[in-house]
């Protein structure tokens, strides 16, 4: 049997100094990991303490970056291939998805997201709101329609009661779209007192559900107080809304 490999996996810090920071790439990576059932070590990076550090070991790298046997990988995408094609079964779990469709699902709710809650003019926030939300909606529907090998074992059947975005098992595709849908949800209940897992949004809140139930989802997830931070200088909206008195921004659908 060959010699497990030496891994080394270096994310960003929180406010802290020390514990795992808010960064969606950085999650991405760890949770692979951590599915591989691999043994690696974990090192936080403190940006502002600790360039040293980047210095020496990955000179003009941001993190996340990697050392396989003592070997530098600094691109998220690169590192995910190599570590699919390099941890492969027999011996490790092979976390590509079995339908490419998966693998675009959700795609594009971040990018929204961003334009929403960034965004500095208030005369927009309804059209970027609409243009957010309808990106839930069509991932919602990725996650309520059934996939072919659930036809196969139920012909008749009109939703689909899986768990995750390809199937029972967590894959690389979410361990791409977590990260961001918990920053997403996160940021959202407290500036826009919306709740994405917990309204009309069925099988989006489905597929929340059952990531909470996995130690390499919720293990890997920073701190609320940590995403808060990050977003707190960016929320558009909510400056204006201090600075103007304006009422909290209404959302489509109530919440129950």
């Amino acid at each position: 049997m060959a010699a497990a490999p030496k891994i080394e996996l270096f994310i960003k810090a929180s406010s802290d100094g020390e514990s795992v920071g808010n960064c969606p790439f950085c999650q991405r990576l760890f949770m692979i990991l951590m599915l591989k059932g691999t043994k690696f070590t974990l090192t936080t990076v403190d940006m502002k303490r600790a360039p040293h550090l980047l210095k020496d070991v990955a000179p003009g790298a941001q993190p996340p970056f990697l050392l396989y046997n003592k070997e530098l990988k600094t691109d998220t995408n690169k590192i995910e291939e190599f570590l699919e094609e390099a941890l492969a079964s027999p011996e490790y779990p092979k976390l590509c998805c079995r339908y490419k469709e998966s693998n675009n699902a959700g795609e594009d709710v971040f990018l929204k997201f961003s334009g929403f809650i960034k965004n500095p003019n208030p005369a927009f926030n309804e059209r970027l709101w609409k243009n957010f939300y309808s990106t839930l909606e069509k991932l919602n529907t990725y996650l309520e329609t059934p996939l072919p090998y659930e036809l196969d074992q139920n012909p008749d059947g009109s939703e689909s009661l899986r768990r995750f975005l390809d199937g029972d098992t967590l894959t690389l595709a979410d361990c791409n779209l977590l990260p961001k849908l918990h920053v997403v949800k996160v940021v959202c209940q407290e500036y826009c007192d919306y709740d994405i897992s917990g309204c009309e949004l069925k099988g989006l809140t489905r597929y929340l559900e059952n990531a909470a139930t996995q130690d390499e989802f919720r293990y890997t997830c920073p701190p609320d107080s940590e995403i808060l931070f990050a977003y707190k200088s960016v929320v558009k909206y909510q400056k204006t809304k201090e600075e103007h008195g304006r009422k909290s921004l209404k959302t489509p659908g109530n919440c129950r």
